[in-house]
Parts: C-alpha cells; sequence; structure tokens
C-alpha cells in the first residue's frame, strides 16, 4: 500500500474569552484588536496584475490569507489594515485589478464567532469537559486525552513526546487493539501546527473520539493502529486564545529580534528554506535559524521517524479553505505514486455532501511551500 499524504483544509474563523489572560500567563499584555481589518479577494487574469500585486503586498506588508489558482485566473485573499486601504484601492483601481471586500470588519466576526466561555468546564457526568460546541483551551484538550487513556486503557495510550518551548507536554494519542500483538500498520493524523486554525484541533479530536467512544467504529482498530498528534503547537494555540486571534507561530525567543516564534510547518528539513518561506524573523512563515530549531518540529520528527516503517496514511489537518492537498507542495512536482494518492484522495472527498473540496497537488493548487507532509512521505516512503 502506498503512502498517502493528504492535507485537509476546512474553513473557520472563531474567538474566545482573553479574560484571565494576563494571570495565566503572567505577563501585562493586551489583547490583539483587529477592528476595522478587512480581508479582500483579489482576482488577477495575467503575468503582469500577478507581478504587480506581489509588488503591493511587500510595499505595504500586506499578509496573505490564501491564493489559489484557476484555469482562467489566481485568487488572493488578503489581510488589509486601515491605514493601507486607501491607498490599496487606489493602487488596484490604477491598474484595473477587480478585488472585492469579503469581510468589512475582521473585529466583528472574531467576536461573535464563539460564545465566552471559562478556560475549564469540567463535566461531572462524563469526566472531561469536551463537547465539541465551541472552540476549546488547551486545559480541555488536555484534560480530555488524560481521560481516556485512563478509563479506556485497553485501546488508548497517551504518549508524551517532549516539551514545547514554553515547556507543555507534547501529547501524541495512539489508539490501538490491545487483543491483538501483531504489529500493524499505522495512520498519522496531526494538527494545530498552526496556533490560529483552532478547528484542526477540534476535528482532530473528535476524529479521536469517533474512534475510542463510538462502538460502531471498533472495527477501524482492528487492523491498523492510529496515532494522533492534535495539537503540534499548544504554546501558539494557548496565545492565540489569549492575546492574539490570529497568531500562527510557535512562541520561542531569538536573541535578536523583539519577533517571536518560528511557522512550525515551515522548520520541518525536507526541502527547507524553499519557496513559500521567509528570512524575516517578523514573517509569518519565517523558516526559523535551521531545520528542527523548534523543540515541538524536533519532537514530532522524531517520534514520526521512529514509526516510519509502520505509518502508511499521514493527514495533516489545516484550516481555511476546502482542499486535498497532495505532495509535493515545494513545487508543482509530482511524486512517482501521485495517481494512487490522487485516487485515494478523490475517494475520500466524494463522501462529503455539503462542501466540494479540490484535490490535487498543493504548489499546483495553491502556492510552492514545504512542510511537515512533504518531510513525512520522504521518511516514510
Amino acid at each position: 500500500m502506498p503512502t498517502l499524504l493528504v492535507l485537509l483544509m476546512v474553513s473557520s474563523v472563531f474567538t474566545a474569552d482573553p479574560s484571565a489572560a494576563t494571570e495565566e500567563f503572567g505577563i501585562d499584555e493586551k489583547a490583539v484588536s483587529y477592528s476595522g481589518f478587512q480581508v479582500w479577494s483579489i482576482t488577477v487574469r495575467s503575468n503582469g496584475e500577478h507581478k504587480l500585486l506581489r509588488q503591493i503586498i511587500e510595499q505595504y506588508d500586506v499578509e496573505v490569507w490564501k491564493e489559489q489558482k484557476t484555469d482562467k485566473a489566481a485568487i488572493t485573499e488578503l489581510l488589509v489594515a486601515p491605514q493601507v486601504q486607501r491607498v490599496l484601492k487606489v493602487k488596484l483601481t490604477e491598474a484595473d485589478i477587480s478585488y472585492g471586500i469579503k469581510i468589512n470588519d475582521l473585529h466583528t466576526v472574531i467576536d461573535n464567532g464563539n460564545e465566552k466561555h471559562n478556560m475549564s468546564s469540567l463535566n461531572t457526568k462524563t469526566g472531561h469537559s469536551m463537547d465539541w460546541t465551541k472552540y476549546h483551551r488547551l486545559a480541555d484538550i488536555y484534560g480530555y486525552l488524560n481521560y481516556l487513556a485512563s478509563t479506556y486503557p485497553s485501546r488508548v495510550e497517551l504518549i508524551n513526546i517532549g516539551t514545547s518551548y514554553e515547556k507543555r507536554p507534547l501529547y501524541v494519542v495512539r489508539i490501538f487493539n490491545r487483543s491483538s500483538s501483531v504489529v500493524k500498520p499505522a495512520v498519522w493524523i496531526d494538527g494545530g501546527i498552526h496556533a490560529r486554525e483552532w478547528i484542526s484541533p477540534a476535528l482532530a479530536t473528535y476524529i479521536i473520539r469517533q474512534l475510542v467512544e463510538v462502538p460502531a467504529n471498533e472495527a477501524l482498530l482492528c487492523n491498523v493502529d492510529w496515532f494522533i498528534m492534535p495539537v503540534m503547537n499548544p504554546d501558539g494555540y494557548e496565545y492565540s486564545h489569549a492575546f492574539n486571534r490570529l497568531w500562527r507561530k510557535t512562541r520561542s525567543v531569538t536573541s535578536w529580534t523583539s519577533c517571536r516564534g518560528v511557522d512550525p510547518n515551515r522548520n520541518f528539513g525536507y526541502k527547507w528554506g524553499g519557496l513559500g518561506t521567509s528570512t524575516n524573523p517578523c514573517s509569518d512563515v519565517y523558516k526559523g535559524t535551521r531545520a528542527f530549531s523548534e523543540p515541538e518540529t524536533f519532537a514530532t520528527s522524531n517520534f514520526i521517524k521512529g514509526k516510519a516503517s509502520s505509518i502508511k496514511l499521514y493527514l495533516t489537518l489545516h484550516s481555511y479553505g476546502q482542499a486535498a492537498l497532495i505532495p509535493w507542495g515545494y513545487n508543482v512536482v509530482y511524486p512517482s505514486d501521485y495517481s494512487d494518492m490522487l485516487e485515494l484522495a478523490k475517494s475520500a472527498v466524494s463522501k462529503f455532501t455539503k462542501y466540494r473540496y479540490r484535490v490535487g497537488n498543493a504548489a499546483a493548487i495553491y502556492y510552492p511551500a514545504a512542510g511537515i507532509s512533504h518531510f513525512a512521505k520522504q521518511c516514510t516512503s
């Protein structure tokens, strides 16, 4: 069976209550406001328009949220700060580049996205506080994982593979059938590599629940072991809840800059530092000083390498768009088993009825960038 690498992306923009953040983190820091920020969707139809748009993005330091290619055009979504909205409108109008405002006030969307709730609200009937009706803090997620390990010891093992920069544990859940001593092929799923993509840990924990607590799914454990890491970037995840809803990176500190964090998905060793990365520590796609510089990526890579011979299916969960993305992503390059992966991915997304998922090469659908999925394919193939 060829290794399947698929990157699932599902859309979300939500927030939680940042109260008590100062007490928890022990620092005097105010939550970032996105009042007046807008999300624009820009369509370019020629190489000249694309080049001009890139110049505008770099000149005014505009954050790119998504780039998507179609047969006739390329669509770029930008997060536009209030102070540059007027000049960008002038520049785009002068160049006859079409654009629309997708989100008029991001702060309103964030504020309405999720009901305010306490950091932990233990349900004494179930022994945990996870309910999948809202986005939970890390304490709730880790509490649920510990609950499963103690309640279902014959099918759940909670593995601490290391600690984050801020000394939070990095947990992988192994789900298995203890009645069989045979070494079985394995499925790996990870979530929460980008801090702000809250739907990713939510989906990962929902999959865990389905595998462990729903009797109808027991057959899925007969021939396969499951390794699921719901929150690969716990420091960033907590920071995105407490201070900055759009925080993406880790929280590591570099002595020569005030900008914190590395994009963990740009920190894995395979094709490190290529297209889609930055050497600027203040960039959201900062690659780090070296491959695996972050304790989160170092620990995860070591664990995956240790299971390389058994991992046959690899899934990494991201957000903001419906797509099943297949390697390679560092450029429009196709591995020898691309057709097999494409067929499997198309079969998987055909099960969805509410949303339509695009399927194909990651760089061809969006933009070139290497990440954990490419590292995993390289070391498990």
